[in-house]
């Protein structure tokens, strides 16, 4: 399976986006070629190719901060035409930007509203094909899931719920019958009983999603599978892998012990620390003006401090005071800490606004320089919160084993959470950061954060 620093990433997905960069690439070269002729290219291809790869460049980033390359969630053909005027748009400006930047790889007006009408056209054919080939379940690995109960559902919920798996579920085996909804789904009581029928040709994939494994794992069906080539894989491992989140309610501790991940070498450690440095010292010093303008509209607005402290609890259970630009009325919790909610009486108007934007995270960059905090990792919880938690929720003392962070895996993958429920939620994304952690997903996650903040996604 394709993966990238443990990232699972589909084949179909990585060759629809390779195609469609290799579209806009070609799109453009054929514009330059047709309106100026062979000659010119053969004596200077690297112009041509400059020119060519700097448009493909700058669209394919707009079409990805406008959320184009999620296309595991089924959406209507006018909204994606829409979208993707938008981001054209985008990338346009940019474009403008780099062209008064570097003269030399300017695109005549003319020729590149030609290049822009035939990249529209190329790629909505090329977006409705791959529409077809998901809704299709094409060139998707098939797969038989041995469970009906609760790991199985979770397991189905999240291929129903993303159609860029790579993976097509083609039998449910088990004796009883499912736990949740499976019209589309065939069950069969054995692995022995469906190898009996015609509805699969070959069981190449095969899922144990067993809620009690001692007692109901069909051993013997299995490695008589396995010895005829085909592939067994544990639910919870399967389900990391499409999910980009653990399954915390259904794990035990010897899948934690014998996992491959939770831990990272010096290396990683000293790239990491000297990446948070760098950020935030550069952040500090960019956002300096911002700062300052936040700073005196808070003292304008309410009586308080400008900054708020709260203890927090960090790497190793240890505590630590965050900083924020203080967003609350000064007697928000005058009758005791409680979770932040959606519409909060208690958030001022500026307050409001800087949460919304993510201003107020930005005195946490001291926290990072001080070496309390990282720029990713699971975001730091209060105390009391935590002493709640920890009793309640299984494994969730293992987030404190890595540094906070002001942004991380769960900021980025799950809405901003306010209860128990949404605890467990953002746990199952903490600890894949944490057993995958790597300078790759940090980048990833720096990267994706900044797209969400310009979205506004996700803040409260």
């Amino acid at each position: 399976m394709p993966t990238l620093s443990s990232k699972y990433y589909p084949v179909r997905k990585i060759l629809f986006f390779l195609g469609e960069g290799l579209l806009i690439s070609a799109s453009v070269l054929m514009i330059l070629v047709l309106v100026s002729g062979w000659e010119i290219f053969v004596v200077a291809p690297a112009e041509y190719l400059l020119r060519a790869g700097t448009v493909t460049l700058t669209f394919q980033l707009s079409l990805y901060f406008y959320d184009l390359y999620d296309l595991g969630k089924a959406g209507t053909s006018g909204e994606t035409v829409i979208r993707m005027m938008q981001a054209f748009g985008v990338g346009c400006i940019i474009l403008g930007f780099l062209y008064f930047l570097f003269p030399s790889i300017i695109i005549s007006t003319t020729i590149f509203l030609r290049c822009y009408l035939i990249i529209s056209l190329t790629l909505l054919a090329w977006r409705s094909l791959y529409h077809v080939i998901l809704k299709n379940k094409l060139f998707a690995r098939e797969i038989v899931i041995v469970g009906t109960g609760e790991t199985a559902e979770r397991i189905v919920q999240e291929m129903r719920s993303n159609l860029e798996t790579g993976f097509a579920i083609k039998a449910l085996i088990g004796a009883t019958a499912p736990t949740f909804e499976h019209a589309d789904l065939p069950v069969f009581p054995s692995l022995t009983e469906l190898a009996e029928t015609r509805h699969l040709t070959r069981i190449d994939y095969i899922i144990v999603a067993l809620d009690d494994q001692r007692r109901t794992m069909p051993i013997s069906e299995l490695l008589r599978n396995k010895l005829q080539g085909a592939v067994i894989d544990n639910g919870i491992s399967f389900y990391e892998l499409i999910a980009g989140k653990i399954l915390v309610e259904k794990v035990n501790p010897a899948w934690l012990i014998f996992s491959r991940g939770f831990n990272y070498s010096r290396i990683t450690y000293l790239i990491k620390r000297s990446l948070d440095l760098s950020l935030a010292l550069c952040g500090l010093i960019i956002s300096l003006p911002v700062s300052l303008t936040t700073a005196l509209l808070i003292k304008l607005e309410s009586p308080g401090p400008v900054l708020y402290k709260q203890e927090r609890v960090g790497e190793r259970g240890k505590v630590f005071s965050i900083l924020k630009f203080r967003s609350m009325r000064q007697d928000a919790e005058i009758n005791g800490a409680v979770w932040a909610r959606e519409n909060d009486a208690r958030v001022t108007k500026i307050g409001g606004f800087i949460r919304k934007v993510r201003i107020d995270e930005i005195p946490q960059m001291w926290n990072v320089i001080r070496g309390q905090m990282s720029f990713v990792g699971p975001r730091p919880e209060r105390p009391v919160f935590v002493e709640r938690l920890v009793q309640k929720l299984p494994y969730y003392s293992l987030r404190h084993s890595a540094k906070p962070g002001i942004t991380g895996w769960a900021q980025i993958c799950y809405p901003y959470g306010a209860s128990e429920e949404d605890a467990l939620r953002k746990l199952e994304y903490d600890l894949y950061y944490i057993k995958h952690l790597s300078i790759f997903i940090d980048l990833l996650i720096i990267f994706r954060t900044i797209k969400t903040v310009l979205f506004q996604k996700g803040s409260r």
